[in-house]
């Protein structure tokens, strides 16, 4: 980790910002490779995150990363975080059940989430799902149509988005693969076109 990512980490672990830092029981900072020229951006923390302080270890975590080895990466190779740190939870009911963040703890994480990229300084960023596409491409964000293209971005190179493994595990209970090979191709050509775009702009090119 960079000096830079490591302070910013120091403070986002005691950030109480919104009321989701209320019932948290760890921050979901991000982990991976800080130099990777991919980083991959889910929604939010869900439970088992919640308890490790890690993302993407739940069911979907898991088939994530499933598709980053069908990819023929590793997990080390990239970098992962989330749009908000904490875990968005429903509690009326007296047991907690993930919900989207709001658009105002969205918002409010965006004071960890793009120094964070800043300090990685990605080639590329591959949104995963629909609400972290909304979050950093735009808030009309169709992906079902425009999941696979390449958008302009001032937190990176290029970004672009694919389909969230939480939405492929409840896809496939319907037909098929449920996306699954959408999203391994998504992440071989954010990939690709990541290593090109750190070649290309590598010094003395």
């Amino acid at each position: 980790m960079t000096d830079e990512l490591a302070r910013l980490r120091e403070s986002c672990v005691v950030c109480t910002a919104c009321d989701l830092s209320q019932r948290r029981r760890n921050v979901v900072f991000g982990e991976g490779d800080p130099h990777s020229p991919l980083v991959l951006v889910g929604e939010g923390p869900g439970d088992q995150e919640d308890a490790t302080g890690r993302p993407f270890v739940g069911r979907a975590g898991k088939l994530l990363d499933q598709a980053i080895g069908d990819a023929g990466l590793s997990r080390d190779l990239v970098y992962i975080t989330n749009t908000v740190k904490c875990r968005a939870a429903d509690w009326s009911t007296g047991k907690p059940q993930n919900r989207p963040p709001t658009e105002l703890e969205s918002s409010t994480c965006r004071q960890w989430l793009l120094p964070q990229l800043q300090a990685i300084g990605p080639q590329v960023i591959l949104c995963i799902g629909a609400p972290s596409a909304k979050n950093l491409i735009r808030k009309n964000f169709a992906i079902t149509k425009e999941r696979g293209l390449f958008f302009p971005s001032e937190y990176a190179r290029t970004i672009m988005a694919t389909l969230h493994p939480a939405y492929i595990l409840r896809q496939m209970n319907i037909s098929g693969d449920g996306g699954y090979g959408l999203l391994v191709a998504d992440i071989l050509k954010a990939w690709d076109a990541a290593v090109r775009l750190a070649e290309k702009h590598r010094p003395g090119n």
